[in-house]
């Protein structure tokens, strides 16, 4: 696909720590537009392999259009400071150089805007999900792997919370309450919900959010879990779910926003 429709549809990959996921997004509506692609991350999860793989989703989806791409990194000036559940190597990485090289059309550098995952799962709950998303502090948590923030404030975001790496109650709390950890340790839902509930407590007590917002795979079984909680706070579960990272990576190529 050429750009004869970049103002009405765009292109996001999210970048995880067990899949490479992109799809077209209609900036619309937020929908996705066919199916979405996923290929698995390579291991080790370097650098220029992980572009390699995006090259290939993106010559697999035929699209030669910008971009936008999220990674599970704190991301300032286009480059990664952290890397959460990624190698290591990616820390001190130029993103917008990696993959400006890597996804060149015809010799050209693609236009490209990298950011945090979780922060683009953010963007886009507030401009495609539920209307409390965009009113007062709001903070969105996305349960997979580790733990995701995005930190919203009337619908802007605050970039690069990176909560999920609070000391909670002797480790981060992504150690101690993902959606992975419930896996491995074969929790209950009500036993999940009670370490989740902790997590959620100690948030609120550090930045007393009016409303908490839960998205990753887990938010699609909310009923399970979302009645046990009791922190004081409105909680309720993601309206895009696992659309909102490449949803949010699609928006910001499209919106010029480069954290």
């Amino acid at each position: 696909m050429t750009t004869e429709t970049a103002g009405t549809t765009g292109f996001g990959i999210d970048i995880g720590g067990s899949g490479i996921k992109g799809a077209r997004v209609d900036m619309d509506s937020g929908e996705f537009i066919g199916e979405r692609i996923k290929i698995l991350t390579p291991r080790p999860a370097t650098p220029e392999a992980v572009a390699d793989v995006v090259a290939e989703l993106l010559e697999q989806a035929e699209w030669d259009g910008p971009v936008g791409i999220t990674v599970p990194a704190v991301v300032q000036n286009q480059t990664a400071l952290t890397a959460a559940n990624i190698d290591h190597s990616w820390i001190g990485t130029d993103c917008a150089e990696l993959f400006s090289r890597h996804l060149a059309v015809d010799g050209k550098p693609r236009e490209v805007a990298v950011l945090n995952d979780a922060d683009a799962a953010g963007l886009a709950e507030a401009r495609y999900g539920d209307p409390r998303a965009r009113e007062g502090a709001v903070l969105l948590l996305t349960f997979g792997t580790g733990i995701g923030s995005a930190l919203l404030v009337n619908g802007t975001l605050y970039p690069n919370t990176e909560l999920g790496h609070l000391i909670f109650p002797a480790m981060d709390a992504e150690k101690w309450a993902s959606s992975a950890v419930k896996e491995r340790e074969e929790l209950s839902y009500r036993e999940w919900a009670r370490r989740v509930d902790r997590v959620l407590e100690e948030y609120r007590r550090i930045l007393n959010p009016q409303r908490i917002i839960v998205g990753g795979g887990v938010s699609r079984k909310f009923e399970k879990w979302g009645p046990h909680l009791a922190v004081d706070a409105e909680i309720f579960p993601a309206v895009l779910r696992n659309r909102a990272g490449i949803v949010g990576a699609a928006g910001a190529v499209r919106d010029g926003i480069r954290p």
